[in-house]
Formats: C-alpha cells, sequence, structure tokens
C-alpha cells in the first residue's frame, strides 16, 4: 500500500463517484477504478458498495476513511516538520482547542505569540477533550486547551485553572436580580438550553448531572452546536443554560450571569501536552506562553466571580 492508494481512495470517497473522483486526481477513470481494486485486495474487505450512479462506502471503508486521512494528514506534517528542523527553527504551534477556548484563550494566546517575536504558525482545531488526547497520542497537535471529566485529570495536564459552572440567564429575569451564588433548584422551571449532545455529548452529560443533583431533569427546548449561539438564544429570551463562568470575560449583551451554589461536580480548563514530546526551546517557550494566558484567564474569572457578579 502506498500513500496513492490513500489519496485515490479518499477522492472516491468524497465525491461518491469514481468518474468524479478521477476528474479532480487527473488521473484516467480505468486506472483509478483499477487503484481503488487493488487497495481492496490487498486489505482484504470491500471499501465501496457499486451503484448503477456513483459508489458509497461500506462499514469497512467508513472506518477505513477515517484512518486514510489522519495517515494523509500526518505524512503532510511529517513533511512540514522535517523542514522545519533541517531550518534550525520551530514554526508550526498545533493547538486543540475545545470550543469555548476560541474566544476566551486564544486571542490572548495569539498576542503572545506576536509580542514574543517567536517565529510561529498557528494551526488550531476544535475538538473535545477526549480527541484531543487521541491527537496528543497520535502526534496531531502540541498542545490542547481541554475539559477533562469529574476527577479525571490526564496526565498529559501541565497546567489547570478553575473555571466554575454558572447560570446565565436573559436581562429581566427573576434568577438574574440577586447576588451571590444561586441555588441551581431555583431554576427547575425554567425552559434551559442546551449544547447539542452530538457535538458536544462530554459538557451535555455534565450539564445534566448538575441538574440531577439539584433535584430536577432539565426542561430542554433548544439546542445549539456553539457556545455563541447558546449564548445568542439566552439572549433572545428563549431560556437559560450553563456555561463555565469563563464565558463571562467575552462580551455578551442582553444577559446576566449567576454564580452556582458548591457542587461535587468541579469544572476546570487545563493545557495538555503529550508525555513523550521533546520539549527544545521553542516548543518550552510556546508552553509557557500559552500557560501564562491560561493564568491571565484565570485572574479575570477571580475579577469576575465576585458578588456583583453580573453581565448585562
Amino acid at each position: 500500500m502506498e500513500l496513492r492508494h490513500l489519496r485515490y481512495f479518499v477522492g472516491v470517497a468524497e465525491q461518491g463517484s469514481v468518474s468524479r473522483a478521477a476528474e479532480k486526481l487527473f488521473i484516467a477513470q480505468p486506472a483509478l477504478s483499477a487503484q481503488i481494486r487493488q487497495l481492496e485486495e490487498e486489505l482484504g474487505v470491500s471499501l465501496f458498495v457499486r451503484l448503477p450512479r456513483g459508489v458509497r462506502l461500506t462499514q469497512a471503508g467508513e472506518s477505513f476513511l477515517a484512518d486514510a486521512k489522519a495517515i494523509l494528514s500526518r505524512a503532510q506534517q511529517a513533511t512540514v516538520r522535517a523542514r522545519e528542523r533541517q531550518s534550525g527553527q520551530r514554526a508550526t504551534l498545533r493547538l486543540g482547542l475545545v470550543p469555548s477556548t476560541t474566544h476566551s484563550v486564544l486571542p490572548g494566546l495569539l498576542q503572545r505569540v506576536r509580542d514574543s517575536g517567536l517565529a510561529a504558525n498557528i494551526e488550531a482545531r476544535e475538538m473535545i477533550t477526549s480527541r484531543q488526547l487521541l491527537a496528543l497520542h497520535n502526534d496531531e497537535i502540541d498542545l490542547g486547551f481541554a475539559r477533562p471529566g469529574e476527577g479525571n485529570t490526564p496526565a498529559e495536564t501541565v497546567a489547570a485553572i478553575d473555571d466554575p459552572y454558572c447560570l446565565v440567564v436573559p436581562e429581566g429575569n427573576a434568577l438574574g436580580a440577586s447576588r451571590g451564588p444561586l441555588a441551581l433548584k431555583l431554576a427547575a422551571h425554567e425552559h434551559f438550553v442546551s449544547f447539542s449532545r452530538y457535538q458536544e455529548a462530554d459538557y451535555f452529560d455534565r450539564t445534566a448531572a448538575l441538574c440531577l443533583e439539584a433535584g430536577f431533569t432539565p426542561d430542554i427546548r433548544h439546542e445549539a452546536g456553539q457556545f455563541v449561539n447558546v449564548m445568542a438564544l439566552v439572549a433572545c429570551g428563549l431560556g437559560v443554560a450553563i456555561v463555565p463562568a469563563s464565558f463571562a470575560t467575552l462580551p455578551f449583551g442582553r444577559v446576566v450571569f449567576r454564580r452556582l451554589e458548591a457542587s461535587r461536580y468541579k469544572s476546570q480548563l487545563v493545557i495538555l501536552r503529550a508525555q513523550r514530546q521533546s520539549q527544545d526551546d521553542w516548543s518550552s517557550e510556546m508552553t509557557r506562553l500559552a500557560v501564562a494566558e491560561l493564568n491571565s484567564l484565570a485572574q479575570r474569572l477571580v475579577a469576575g466571580l465576585e458578588p456583583s457578579f453580573t453581565v448585562i
């Protein structure tokens, strides 16, 4: 098996057609079909179901597609990293980010990198915590900003801060009128806006657990795949949502944040780094800058979680 076989396979899978893939790959259709048959024979599985018009992946093909894309990506990265090493200077920092950190952490980190004077290209990818741990293991990212589950601090953690849960409510909602920590059970009658379980299963399950601890099952009426859209739905008055306190450091309007009373469920934001990753001076400095930005966020949270903690 060669990389070209993987490229041909991915091309056919993405196009859903041998003829369209052949045109895009600049290869004759009979030759492409032959390459796909050779790959299937070598693997000993059928990757495609041939249809009257086009092709469809088999279950084996769907599994192989994910691995093929990862292999091609690693091959491309290997070339870039080898050239960087030969030049004597690292230039690419590959980041994994849980969605909220693209707004709360990434802008400040980028500014720190620019101010440092180090040559660096940033490659950022949104991915949930479990995917980040796999990406670190597969050498697909260098650092990750993640939210581990309760009582599960990964061995790859190099820095961590508390990012406690809060309830965000629309401006004018009675729950936003008072100060101090809020008992979540007081929101039992509210409609809830939630992260889509399909896209953020970990966070969906954690917020559901908080409500169950408070003695109720949340009445989820609305879902969104990105936290900015969760906040927008709350601002429109459609419901309330449980979010990390770091959301309050961002410029949202028409909402109020309320601290929640102490819970056995804790929320942390951590930086992950592969344990086996070599730490040259460039890598060590990138890690230092990331830790500095995480600590800066922690300081902003301390300031924001005083008794006057509201954002309108």
